[in-house]
């Protein structure tokens, strides 16, 4: 039988105080949330609890992630999304869209105004100190004149219900709206993982929403283009929001940037491309103001890009949000706005405010001294996250000092009225728990006026009693929710699709931005690395297992050796060597363990599956889901490794065999998800070139010395184990083992994929690939390096290599052509570098600009 809505609200009134959601003033249930939480009942607390747990893990494989700052648990955790959506009636949300509109507009008229004729100011509208005491005003952005008819092309409002029942205008965020992606995601997941929640229910979807944002940015364009180039520019994967960054990038199909990809010459912006410099129309960026020119703005930022703000006054590029309207972002705006409203309109604000006061007034700093413990206040500049007081939790001495800092600088202050924001239902551990919520919605400007998404964002507290609502602060999202009153069943699925034939030309390897083209050939070198370094020392562990079985003397000269071989291979000394040899070999698993466990030591497993986790979490716009789950099961697999096993040779040993074998799934993966001329080109050369070097590591560590035959064939054995030859070699030579054989083998067997030989012809064949940067015929640098190791390794004969004089245990033939290779591999590197990833153009002020206050 089934229950009863009002079932699951059993303990949901225990300390009800709030506007709710889901209530009214009677208690009776919100008809907007009947026929949802009728479909919730159907389904039930369990399946629901259930469905909880498969969103959970549907956002996790999908990598949906939201960076916190200092977070313990590192980067990259888990979106938060609560099952139950947030729910809004159509005609309540078409007076909400009706007062975004207004206040988007208004909000253009100010920005134009601030940065142009300052009427504002001069007819005493607001005070000057708002503006020119708040570091978001940006001096050299004054009277900079854009083509758009709107200057403030995208608006952001944080809205949440108020004690009247009415939503209420929170803040406004314009520098560099974030939350789009999330809530797109939302939409997304919600509807695959509980469709029945939208039976009978009609949903607005975004569809034309996003169209109108796709439309938006091929508009912009200054140029009048047919065919703009558009870009994405991001501070990078330590952003908060990097997930959306790279999510809009692949949903959109616009490149995405860093400041380093770009550069200004003469008046335009350009993308630095493996083929050359390629003209840039449209920037829709997400970088904060002050940090997107180093040369007019803030001077050490690494984010931007140098003398792009004069770019943007000779009208040679279009920005989204254009620069400096951070200003915009001030609470000190507020008790302003409906003055504002009337100057620009001659009509009231739509959508009320929080009561707001702003201390450079003397009457309303007298107020807020005098009634400081009900209010909350603000600085009207928070863009360093500056703290925001909630006196009534503030003790005297607190609150004594709070309004010292006010008295030395009252315009700095806003004061505002404490409200409780209405709350709406959580699921919490298998029952239903109000939270507070913030739903944050999505202007942006289409022709003369503004097309607002259809929901948003929902931001929900962490905790029952929390007053702050912050994804920062550990708080969840919900799949918002506009609904329509007609009960029409929306199970139509929307497409989403646009022409990029008519938006994007940043296709094919001659147009990959630098920066992702170096990560492609990164990923492959630390990748190789990983795997090389993890397989090598599996077969030196399991050589140590066996040997527990074999008490040989053989045994333990080539124990010893291969001890050694693994502080050469690895470079982290002394290690196996040198006066630090005896004692390590007192405890081999304990430095074995430094090997591969410590991140600080350069060289170590753990420090390249860190390195290639930073070059792959910046290339994920590229990568398929299959390729996220399998590395965010790599990454759970090595974290969750406990570290008093670190001495448990049998454990080691098996967390190295599932990691190879995830290694090697993502190699297959990868060659899946995208194609040669989207770069893949440059991560075969990075994988290979990374084989290259440590197949010479290995060969000049185990083949170069002489050993005496029965030691000689320990090494081989293991050499060709490490390598996952072995079988090849019974199967190719049907013989004993010998150094000459595996010497063929390993270094120059032509057609063996995993032979040094090899890799260096196909290093070369990649090279030939990649376009050149000027029409002269001769080799380059880079083609000379690759060339001559090819020609070395083609004329080189096992016979001389295995040479050894008399009285001599090296084999300096082989040594001394492994030493060139490995020369000759380092000079291609640097050479790839110094031709296609160099991003070191010197950026400096000529003044120092300073707009601390």
């Amino acid at each position: 039988m089934k229950k009863p809505v009002t079932s699951f609200f059993k303990d949901y009134f225990k300390d009800f105080e709030n506007y709710d959601e889901v209530l009214k003033s009677d208690m009776k249930i919100n008809p907007t949330w009947e026929k949802l939480l009728s479909n919730f009942s159907k389904l039930g607390i369990k399946e629901i609890t259930k469905r909880q747990e498969n969103l959970d893990w549907l956002l996790a494989e999908n990598g949906v992630t939201y960076n916190v700052y200092n977070d313990p648990k590192g980067l990259n955790r888990p979106w938060s999304l609560n099952i139950i959506p947030f729910v809004i009636d159509n005609k309540e949300w078409k007076t909400l869209e009706k007062g975004l509109q207004q206040r988007a507009h208004v909000l253009d008229l100010v920005l134009k105004d601030i940065y142009g004729k300052r009427e504002l100011i001069k007819n005493g509208v607001i005070p000057h100190e708002i503006i020119f005491s708040h570091r978001g005003f940006l001096r050299p952005c004054d009277q900079i004149q854009y083509k758009t008819a709107q200057q403030l092309l995208m608006h952001s409002a944080d809205l949440a219900r108020g004690p009247d029942g009415r939503m209420w205008v929170v803040n406004d965020r314009t520098e560099a709206p974030s939350g789009i992606g999330y809530a797109l995601e939302n939409r997304f997941s919600t509807r695959e993982v509980v469709p029945d929640f939208f039976n009978e229910i009609n949903v607005k979807q975004p569809f034309g929403f996003f169209q109108d944002f796709n439309q938006l940015l091929i508009n912009a364009a200054v140029s009048n283009k047919e065919n703009p180039t558009i870009v994405i520019l991001t501070p990078g994967p330590h952003n908060e929001t990097y997930f959306e960054h790279a999510y809009l990038s692949s949903f959109l199909g616009y490149q995405l940037v860093k400041g380093s990809d770009l550069v200004v010459r003469d008046q335009k912006v350009w993308i630095k491309t493996l083929k050359g410099l390629i003209q840039v129309d449209v920037i829709y960026r997400r970088v904060d103001d002050a940090f997107v020119d180093p040369l007019e703005l803030k001077g050490d930022s690494f984010l931007g890009v140098a003398g792009l703000l004069e770019v943007v006054r000779q009208q040679n590029v279009a920005i989204m949000n254009p620069i400096g309207s951070g200003v915009l972002e001030n609470p000190g705006l507020i008790p302003f706005m409906n003055s504002i409203c009337k100057y620009f309109l001659k009509e009231d604000l739509l959508l009320p405010q929080i009561a707001s006061w702003w201390c450079g007034q003397e009457k309303e700093r007298k107020h807020v001294l005098e009634n400081i413990k009900d209010l909350v206040v603000k600085p009207i500049d928070i863009t360093n996250r500056e703290n925001i007081y909630f006196c009534e939790f503030l003790n005297d001495a607190e609150i004594a000092d709070l309004k010292k800092q006010i008295l030395a600088k009252p315009y700095r202050f806003v004061a505002q009225e404490k409200i409780s924001f209405s709350t709406a239902p959580n699921l919490t551990k298998e029952h239903l728990e109000p939270r507070k919520v913030v739903c944050r919605t999505f202007a942006i400007a289409k022709e003369n006026t503004y097309s607002i998404m259809p929901g948003g964002l929902v931001r929900v507290a962490a905790e029952r009693k929390d007053m702050r609502v912050s994804n920062q602060k550990g708080g969840t999202s919900k799949d918002f929710w506009v609904t329509n009153n007609n009960k029409k069943n929306n199970k139509k699925l929307q497409r989403y699709h646009w022409h990029h034939s008519t938006s994007n030309n940043l296709t094919g390897i001659e147009n990959l931005p630098s920066n992702t083209a170096e990560n492609l050939f990164w990923s492959g070198r630390y990748l190789a690395r990983t795997l090389i370094t993890a397989r090598y020392i599996r077969m030196v562990l399991n050589q140590m297992s066996n040997s527990e079985f074999n008490k040989r003397d053989s045994d333990s000269e080539s124990l010893h050796i291969l001890y050694k071989s693994i502080t050469h291979l690895t470079s982290i000394f002394p290690g196996f060597t040198g006066k630090n040899e005896e004692k390590a070999l007192e405890d081999p698993l304990k430095e074995i363990a430094i090997v591969l466990f410590d991140k600080t030591k350069v060289g170590s497993l753990a420090h390249a599956l860190s390195s290639f986790n930073n070059s792959y979490y910046s290339l994920r716009n590229l990568w398929s889901k299959d390729m996220w789950r399998v590395y965010d099961t790599l990454q759970k697999i090595w974290h969750d490794f406990d570290e008093e096993d670190h001495q448990n040779e049998k454990k080691i040993i098996k967390l190295l065999d599932t990691v190879i074998t995830k290694l090697i799934a993502f190699i297959g993966l990868i060659e899946e998800s995208i194609l040669v001329d989207q770069g893949l080109l440059l991560y075969f050369i990075g994988l290979q070139m990374e084989l290259a070097t440590m197949c010479i590591d290995k060969s000049r560590a185990l083949l170069a010395i002489n050993y005496e035959e029965d030691v000689e064939y320990e090494i081989l054995e293991s050499l060709l184990n490490s390598h996952e030859s072995l079988n090849i070699y019974r199967y190719s030579f049907k013989s004993y083992l010998n150094v000459e054989n595996v010497v063929n083998l390993i270094l120059l067997d032509k057609s063996y994929s995993r032979s040094l030989k090899y890799q260096l012809n196909r290093i070369k064949r990649d090279i030939f690939k990649l376009p050149k940067r000027n029409e002269d015929t001769a080799l380059t640098s880079l083609q000379k390096a690759i060339t001559e190791a090819c020609n070395l390794i083609n004329d080189a004969k096992a016979t001389d290599l295995i040479k050894v004089d008399k009285n001599e245990v090296t084999r300096k033939n082989l040594e001394n052509l492994l030493a060139s290779l490995s020369d000759k591999i380092h000079d291609t590197s640097m050479s790839l570098t110094d031709m296609y990833f160099n991003h070191s153009d010197e950026q400096k002020q000529l003044v120092d600009q300073n707009y601390t206050l």
